[in-house]
Order: structure tokens, then sequence, then C-alpha cells
């Protein structure tokens, strides 16, 4: 962004001409000072926000200041890009396409201008599912969370807006984008390791499914929180033992962190699993027997036109005779699954939130059967300016 000052001592009939030879106002956008006259008689600076455009001012007199005698976008008029696919609604002057399963993005035009083809987008991969056997299940990982921001697309993004770093951006072309949303990881029979969630793909941009929470049993194939886009929490069975790790593969801004650590095993009074990890923090550990492990916290954006939270890890399993509980681990901000409390019967909130990416809750089987919960599926959002 810019500023040109008009002259401070102009003549009847000067002449002032501008050009976006750029093409490129609407990303930075030009002030055209007043210079301390009048322009069309207001008291106020011109600021230009259009690609190409051509202005010609003449100064008239006193009174009306400086008048716009020729405007527009010269030969290449203004252009934007034209798309169709998933749920597509509007805010301001920008189009939102949701996808909530696969689908296809197709651009079928682009804008003239390079910085209008900058998409921004959201990619949230499935959550994992929680442990099962549920003294000591560990809560399922969210799926991995990716976001870009285009400069034209205003909106309050997350903290994890990837813009910064080159990679990330996608400028579409006219073609065919097909979009890879994941599903959540299914829950699996007791005592056993939760499953991963899938990832979710559009473009050169792909986000890791969330690790699945571990179970209860001495096993590592078994006990250990599995690595994702967030890692699982840890099952407690001779442990304690660390959660499965995040941002696995590695991207930057990481996609999320890692699954909390078991608690130590004390035989018969408390056994704690390690909550999922989240988008934006870590699924908390066990090191306090007395408190089961909730999942980590996601990250919130505004890209749909409202702001939502996204991939929140699951929370883990408690069972504690002495002294008593009241809840398992609470699942993360953004579609976490809870955890449930050893013996108190089924929880209705245990799966991962679907189209947010949760990790599922960690689970038991007393009563029978009571396996950990699911993960959540993703979503892909896309958002560009139309007009």
């Amino acid at each position: 962004a810019f500023t040109v000052n008009l002259p401070s001592s102009p003549s009847v009939g000067d002449i002032v001409a501008i050009k976006d030879y750029g093409s490129s106002f609407a990303a930075e956008n030009l002030t055209i000072g007043r210079g301390g006259s009048n322009m069309n008689g207001t008291v106020s600076d011109s600021v230009r926000n259009t690609d190409n455009e051509s202005l010609t001012m003449v100064y008239a007199d006193a009174t009306k200041g400086w008048l716009a005698v020729e405007e527009g976008t010269g030969f290449v008029g203004e252009t934007f890009v034209v798309a169709t696919g998933g749920t597509i609604t509007t805010s301001g002057n920008c189009k939102i396409h949701t996808f909530t399963g696969p689908g296809t993005f197709t651009v079928c035009s682009v804008s003239n201008c390079t910085a209008k083809n900058l998409v921004s987008y959201l990619v949230v991969a499935g959550g994992g599912a929680g442990g099962s056997e549920g003294v000591q299940a560990g809560g399922g990982g969210a799926g991995g969370f990716r976001e870009v921001k285009s400069p034209l697309t205003p909106y309050t993004a997350s903290p994890l807006d990837g813009y910064g770093t080159p990679a990330n951006r996608v400028t579409v072309t006219a073609t065919a984008f097909p979009i890879t949303v994941g599903a959540g990881g299914a829950s699996s029979g007791s005592p056993s390791l939760g499953n991963s969630g899938s990832a979710s793909v559009f473009s050169t941009i792909s986000s890791a499914g969330g690790g699945g929470g571990g179970g209860r049993n001495s096993t590592p194939s078994v006990k250990l929180g599995t690595p994702g886009g967030s890692g699982g929490g840890s099952g407690n069975k001779s442990g304690p033992d660390a959660g499965g790790t995040g941002n696995t593969p590695p991207v930057s801004p990481a996609q999320g962190f890692p699954g909390g650590a078991s608690g130590p095993d004390s035989s018969a009074t408390y056994f704690l699993g390690g909550g999922g990890g989240g988008a934006t923090a870590a699924g908390e550990g066990s090191s306090v027997p007395t408190n089961a492990a909730d999942g980590g916290a996601g990250a919130t954006t505004s890209i749909s036109a409202s702001p939502v939270a996204y991939a929140g890890g699951g929370g883990s399993t408690k069972y504690s005779p002495s002294p008593p509980s009241t809840t398992g681990g609470c699942g993360g901000a953004g579609g976490g699954g809870d955890g449930i409390l050893y013996s108190a019967g089924p929880r209705t909130n245990m799966d991962g939130e679907n189209n947010k990416g949760g990790g599922g809750g960690g689970g038991e089987d007393t009563p029978a059967p009571l396996q950990g919960g699911n993960g959540g599926s993703g979503v892909v959002i896309i958002r560009y300016k139309y007009q």
C-alpha cells in the first residue's frame, strides 16, 4: 500500500493521471492525498482498490477541487475466480465452498489478477479413536489442522495461519481439484488401541489423521498412543508412557500436538490414560493421580464467516476408587470427545465431533461393551474473492 499526494497549490485546469501499472491496487491499495484541496467538493482523500484502474483528474476550482474526468480499467476489465463444488455460501465479496465429504472443487475460470487466484483454505483431517478397556485408556488425537488466509479475503484466521510460508499457499488454475475429507478413526474392541483417522487433502495440502489412543495393555503396540496430525494419548499398563507424537509428518506451522502421557501404574488405586493432542495444545498428561486427563485444545477460525473451533483432542478414561471421581477427561475445545469414568455407564459425548476432526474419548469394558469413542470426520473449506 502506498500514497500519492496531489499538488498543494494547483491551478485551474491542472491535470493528474494515474494508472495501476502492476495490476495490484486490490492487494496494495493506493491512497490519493488531496494535498489540501477538496476532492469532488469533499475534504477527504481517496483510496483506490480496483486492479488495472485508470484515473484522470482535473483541478476545477476551490469549491469542487479535483474532479475525475475519466475512470476505468483500461483494456482489461476486472475478473474473478469462478468455481463450483461443495456447499457454496457467501460472505461479503467472498464465496465459501465447504466440503463435508469427498468431492471436486472445479475452477471454471481464473482472475486476470494473479493475487485474486490465491485462495484461503482450511484442511482438517479425521480424528483418531479413543483407546478401549478403560481403566487406563488414552484419548484419540485430533486430525491435523492446516489453514492459509489470503490477504484478499477478510476474516479472522486461527493462530495457525500458514500464509507466511510460501509453500503453504495455493494459487488455483482453471482445472478440477479433487477433495478428500478424512474419516474419523473407528473404535476397536477391548482391550485395544484406537484406530487413527484418515487424511484430508486439497491440492498440494494434506493434513494427517489423528493418532489413536492407547488401550490398557502391557504390549507397546497396544498401550502407546500413535502419532498423527495430533498424537493419541497413551494407555496405562506398567506405565508411565509418553503419548503419540503430533505434527507427523512435520509441516510448518505445526498441524497438531502430541498426546498426553499415561500416569504411573499403582496397581489398584489410580489408573490413568493420557489425553489426545489438539491443534493448539498437547493432550494433558496423567501425572496428577486424582484427575483424568483432558484432550488438547483445537483452533478457532472464522473462514466460514463465523468463529468455529476444530481439531480438539479426546479425553482419557479414569478409574479411581479412592478418592472417587465424577468424570473422565474432557474433550478439547474443537470437537474432542469425553473420556468415560470407570463403571459409570455409557456417555453420549464420547465420539469426536464430525466435520471438526475431533479425537474420540477413552473407553472401558465395564459395564460391557463400552469401547473408546470414534474419531470425528474432517472438513475442507475454500474461500476466495468473487466480486
